[in-house]
């Protein structure tokens, strides 16, 4: 299944409305708020690459409050252990 992260930046002050709402996006697997250059980190997967674009183009781009994302697609997922 193709994964991406996927870091946002978000109007000012509505950085836990919009936490809140990609949470409940079903193909969100994490979710973070950060300080940093981003407000929130969001570890995405989907079927396919079509439905990941359609996921992070339709529904988290579409969220009001979300200004701007940069996505990273994940090429290789090893965890510790």
């Amino acid at each position: 299944m193709p994964e991406a992260i996927v870091m946002m930046n978000v109007d000012i002050g509505k950085e836990s409305e919009v936490f809140e709402k990609v949470l409940n996006i079903d193909n969100v697997k994490e979710a973070y708020m950060v300080y940093g250059i981003h407000d929130i980190v969001a570890v995405i997967e989907a079927g396919s690459m079509d439905e990941l674009r359609d996921l992070i183009t339709n529904r988290i781009r579409k969220i009001d409050g979300v200004k701007s994302t940069l996505t990273a697609i994940v090429v290789v997922k090893k965890s510790k252990g």
